[in-house]
């Protein structure tokens, strides 16, 4: 693949990356996610996930492919939503394991039933490969820095290790975790100016206020002068620094601002998904999407019937299928990032399970 660039503009400040926690942390992202991730025009090396600088990871995946050299191992893992080629040096113990002129065959003299070190280290570094060496189907663990090499993404590993799951505990309790870091950390955008404090404009503080109202409230539905009021705060300080002006300058009012920014604000939730308007008429009504239950549950029953026809039962529903069917059946104004977030809460709720990239099915 060839690794996409961002604009030098879209970037945050370098000398602002390490105010970011999650550029010194080993970031655990699913590896679609690091596969898409666009690489920085200021230092090549780091990559950008929501704006949020990443340069090293973790991943839990199986292997599926695997090339051995005199120096490496080369592993392909599959974590469920994307396969990365994975570069795993071996340690001098373990080349030194592999020749048979340096591996010790001598014995300790050490007396019968005593402590023989000779023999204990050389169990020591048994164990040591059978961690290091995997075969085709075992679970492997893998930290360490992204490269781009040769226009495809990988990982030059700086721990690895075969993890043993015989009752899947491991991996269930990475499927629970790493969902819920994207949730609080990673899905949040990283915006900071020159003096630390948030970037944040004026619709951006306005979106944040209605967001916070509808998730502190549980409000499934309301209309646009229900929530109109808690922006007037922002509108009221933003007329108190134009009248400090030395000039009064003619412009709008500020029922006219207020009418405006709540417009604005009404738009960037639909297009991120959490509002949409179930039926378009005179009577503005917005839908919270993921306290809307009869949306739930159509999409819900819409993947359970269909996961059972032959032609999904193996790899599940497209969210493009999905979408069309919730149109065709719920309503026509459903957006593919409203989907999206109803098909996040369902699978948090472990009543579907996403089986590759943006394909579903039903438990």
């Amino acid at each position: 693949m060839q690794a996409a660039a961002m604009d030098p503009a879209d970037e945050p400040p370098s000398m602002l990356w390490g105010m970011d926690p999650i550029f010194s942390a080993f970031a655990r992202l699913f590896v679609r996610d690091i596969l898409q991730m666009t690489e920085s025009v200021q230092v090549p090396g780091i990559y950008f996930y929501n704006l949020h600088p990443i340069y090293k990871v973790d991943v839990l995946g199986t292997v599926v492919y695997k090339r051995e050299r005199d120096d490496f191992f080369c592993y392909g893992v599959d974590d469920g939503t994307g396969v990365i080629n994975c570069l795993c040096w071996k340690s001098n113990l373990l080349k030194e394991e592999e020749d048979p002129s340096k591996s010790g065959t001598k014995h300790s003299d050490a007396a019968e039933g005593g402590f023989d070190l000779v023999a204990e280290l050389r169990k020591l570094r048994q164990k040591q490969r059978k961690r290091c060496h995997l075969e085709i189907g075992e679970l492997i663990r893998v930290r360490g820095p992204v490269k781009t090499s040769r226009q495809q993404r990988e990982i030059t590993a700086s721990t690895y290790y075969k993890v043993d799951d015989p009752v899947m505990a491991v991996q269930i309790a990475w499927m629970m975790e790493v969902p819920q870091l994207y949730r609080l950390f990673y899905d949040k955008h990283f915006q900071l100016d020159a003096a630390g404090d948030s970037a944040e404009t004026s619709l951006s503080k306005a979106t944040n206020i209605i967001k916070d109202f509808l998730k502190q409230r549980l409000v499934a539905k309301f209309r646009p002068y229900d929530v109109q009021d808690l922006l007037q705060p922002l509108i009221s300080s933003r007329l108190q620094t134009q009248s400090a002006g030395q000039e009064a300058v003619a412009g709008p009012s500020g029922c006219q601002q207020l009418n405006q920014l709540l417009k604005e604000v009404l738009q960037v939730l639909q297009d991120q998904g959490t509002v949409y308007r179930k039926v378009k008429s005179q009577d503005e009504v917005y839908h919270v999407t993921i306290q809307d239950k009869d949306l739930l549950i159509t999409v819900k029953d819409i993947i359970r019937e269909d996961s059972k026809r032959e032609k999904y039962a193996e790899k599940g529903c497209h969210i493009l299928h999905i979408l069309s069917a919730v149109r065709q059946r719920y309503s026509l104004n459903v957006s593919k990032a409203a989907l999206e977030l109803v098909l996040q809460t369902l699978e948090c709720d472990s009543d579907i399970v996403s089986t590759s990239d943006s394909h579903y099915i039903a438990f």
